[in-house]
Order: C-alpha cells, then structure tokens, then sequence
C-alpha cells in the first residue's frame, strides 16, 4: 500500500481514469463491430458511427491516433468491399 498523501491521491485518480477508459474503449469496440457485422444497407451509417467512436477515443488518449487512423482505413476498406459487392 502507498505511504505518501499523494500516491494514495494518485491511485484513486488512476482508479477513476482506468473506469473511464475502460467505458470508452467498450463503447469503440462495440461500434467497430457493429460496423463490420452490418447488413449492406446499415453498413455505411454503422462504419461512420464507428469512425466517429474511434476520433472520440483517440482524441481522449485512450488509444493512439495511429492506432484509430489504422482502425478506420480497415473499416472503410471493409466498406468499400462490401458497396462494390451490392
């Protein structure tokens, strides 16, 4: 256990942000496969919807900005796949 003052503050702040984080990355995770498992028709909202999640996490620091541009190339990619199959 910690001994200082702020180190006890320090994992309590922690503790909130880890909540936090795990919250937003559920809910981008959620959207990603939302997007990937949509019927042709929703596939576009849903993929848009899913960006939209990643921007929100990477602008929040939960993940890199790389990481969600890398994310969101797939998706489109995956969506492109899926408009040239209709």
């Amino acid at each position: 256990m910690a001994n200082t003052a702020s180190a006890l503050k320090r994992i309590r702040s922690n503790n909130r942000k880890r909540i936090r984080n795990r919250i937003v990355r559920t809910r981008t995770r959620t959207a990603i496969r939302a997007a990937r498992e949509a019927e042709p028709a929703d596939a576009r909202a849903a993929t848009l919807a899913a960006i939209s999640a990643l921007d929100r996490a990477a602008q929040k620091g939960v993940i890199h900005r790389n990481n969600a541009a890398r994310r969101k190339s797939r998706l489109m990619k995956h969506l492109a796949t899926i408009e040239a199959g209709e």
